[in-house]
């Protein structure tokens, strides 16, 4: 069964790892995207003095991004390092969340295929799946 409206969640949260923001462009979350986006923004220039990227203003090379890795302060190392894992967890809820929001009603469509049912079969006449009976609470 292919279900659309299903994201998948690890995916979300590798994308948040690349960079924040990213897994939840994924999941179509604009706004707490551009909140992800800005928050690594404003981190990095509060945090990274311009004498850090100085390597770089000759023109990007390999030696130069080594220099400037090299010399980033810990402290702008670790707040990124946190809003990193933050922005994976919250694009991993979002998934699951989203996810669980798209389920399908149980009772009313197969969950195997996907196709409606008669509330009185106790398999899918169009998959043969086996229907889980509710359990009646005892009296």
């Amino acid at each position: 069964m292919t279900d659309t409206g299903r994201k998948r969640p690890w995916l979300a949260a590798v994308l948040a790892f690349i960079y924040p923001g990213l897994g939840h462009v994924y999941l179509r979350e604009w706004l707490r995207a551009v909140l992800w986006f800005g928050l690594v923004f404003s981190t990095t220039t509060l945090l990274i003095n311009d004498s850090v990227m100085a390597p770089l203003n000759d023109g990007l090379s390999v030696d130069g991004l080594v220099a400037v890795a090299q010399s980033v302060p810990t402290e702008a190392t670790v707040v990124l390092f946190v809003i990193t894992a933050f922005s994976m967890a919250d694009a991993f809820y979002m998934a699951t969340r989203g996810n669980a929001e798209t389920e399908v009603v149980e009772g009313t469509k197969c969950p195997h295929c996907g196709k409606e049912l008669e509330e009185d079969l106790d398999f899918c006449h169009w998959c043969t799946t086996r229907l889980d009976q509710p359990v009646e609470p005892e009296k």
